[in-house]
């Protein structure tokens, strides 16, 4: 199977912050034939033995995605939404009105779509207002009551995700949840590909939850493992649309991954960003370098639980939307890069 397939796979399953579960049953499927060991923690992370020799090596991403919790439901079985994440109701640069929407609760899932007053309908002060909040914009789940909805699985604390398929333009991959599947893809790839005796480290993998709202799952990895470097893979940033500077991000889709030096809450480690940029030298790997000034990973809670980290992010346009790209090449580029490094033994 391509990292591509595998990626549009994982983008597909719904896996809201706090409802990772669908995810890992889907991970646990496919690693519990490649590593010796596969099991969940308390919290819910999924782990994996992949064996081999040498340091022990954790190779991590989250599996949950951008998410809103249904808040209420009102008379006519419209859903009111609060933030799945930060607290901020600022949703408008999410671009969330007209996308399809997913309801995921306790008795499974219905469709929608996001909304908000449109067109004739608007008065002339809604005309006036620029930005959508949470009290302006809803999911019609087409009920027509609160009971209609309540029995089509609607609920308040159901998660509502994006719900759109991945597509293909030219070398670029689009839609819901590059942002974190393109790790989880990377490493089932990765254990895929690479014989366990082939190994320099004994490699844990890491799939965590509850990333979006405060890198939750990744902050108790410490007790489960014992590792004594790891790689972090998030989605990376980039500069190569209109209105973003190159001089704010340098990078581009299609230039390789990212190692990141620093993000908004730590440095990382660069003795392990210099041995990448090595390895990936000698084997005609193509990378980028940047600095993220607004954006954290569940690295810095590694490094916090004093593990050495570096940060890989694939570079991916549009993040937090529901039409994130990636460039198929920076896919291959950023697989290449970790067979090499767990492959070649440190100086």
């Amino acid at each position: 199977m391509s990292i591509e397939t595998t990626l549009s796979d994982l983008m597909a399953i719904p896996g809201p912050t706090g409802r990772e579960s669908l995810v890992m049953d889907w991970l646990r499927e496919r690693w519990q034939n490649k590593a010796e060991r596969v099991w969940d923690t308390k919290v819910g992370n999924l782990l994996a033995h992949v064996g081999g020799k040498g340091p022990v090596l954790l190779i991590q991403g989250h599996a949950d995605e951008l998410s809103f919790v249904v808040r209420s439901i009102d008379h006519n079985g419209f859903l009111w939404l609060s933030n799945g994440q930060a607290p901020s109701t600022n949703v408008t640069h999410r671009f969330p009105v007209g996308q399809p929407a997913l309801v995921v609760g306790r008795k499974g899932q219905c469709e929608g779509i996001f909304a908000a007053a449109s067109g004739h309908i608007l008065t002339d002060g809604q005309r006036q207002v620029e930005r959508v909040d949470l009290d302006t914009m809803f999911v019609d789940i087409g009920a027509e009551s609160r009971a209609d909805a309540e029995a089509m699985g609607a609920h308040i604390g159901a998660s509502v995700i994006w719900n759109t398929p991945a597509r293909r333009l030219g070398n670029r991959l689009y839609g819901k949840a590059i942002d974190d599947r393109v790790a989880l893809a990377l490493m089932t790839e990765l254990i895929d590909t690479v014989a366990s005796s082939d190994l320099a480290y004994d490699i844990y993998l890491a799939a965590t939850i509850q990333e979006e709202i405060g890198l939750v799952g990744s902050l108790s990895l410490r007790s489960d493992v014992d590792a004594d470097l790891a790689i972090a893979i998030d989605n990376g940033l980039v500069g190569d649309i209109p209105t973003v500077s190159s001089g704010l991000m340098p990078t581009v889709l299609g230039g390789g991954p990212t190692l990141v030096y620093k993000d908004a809450h730590v440095h990382y480690d660069v003795r392990l960003i210099d041995r990448l940029s090595d390895i990936a030298a000698a084997g005609d790997i193509p990378i980028q370098h940047a600095v993220y000034e607004k954006i954290g990973s569940d690295g810095s809670a590694l490094i916090k639980q004093g593990i050495p980290t570096a940060l890989l992010g694939p570079a991916t346009r549009y993040t937090h939307s529901a039409f994130e790209m990636i460039d198929v090449r920076d896919l291959d580029s950023s697989l290449k890069l970790l067979q090499a490094f767990v492959t070649t033994a440190q100086q």
